[in-house]
């Protein structure tokens, strides 16, 4: 697996992953829940994580909200560094990238997200 401290991809690195990318900019829900799922260790199922990002995001337009506490999960296991800028303005400025960022990251640490 990666080294601590250091993203193995970049917040645009959406070419990197596709498949990822448009899920994470057509239905992002599916890639939150697998997140919310691997992060919680099992205690929140897939289907909740997603449907809590769908209720948020539906109801407040907030989902970023959601989305960035799984964020700063993922970055306080790995030690991953806070950038481009705070986990609150990366997710809600760029909450597609973000979300496609820490899949991919999962996934490059030898965790399949699919699995979820």
């Amino acid at each position: 697996p990666p080294n601590s401290g250091l993203w193995t991809t970049g917040l645009c690195g959406c070419t990197e992953d596709c498949p990822s990318c448009w899920c994470a900019w057509c239905c992002p829900c599916v890639l939150v829940g697998r997140m919310a799922n691997i992060l919680d260790q099992g205690m929140t199922s897939v289907f909740t994580g997603a449907a809590i990002f769908c209720i948020v995001q539906w109801f407040t337009g907030c989902g970023c909200l959601y989305s960035c506490l799984y964020r700063a999960k993922l970055r306080h296991k790995y030690g991953l560094p806070e950038e481009p800028c705070n986990d609150i303005c990366t997710d809600c400025w760029c909450n597609c990238c973000s979300i496609a960022q820490a899949y991919r990251e999962l996934r490059n640490r030898n965790i399949n997200p699919a699995l979820g």
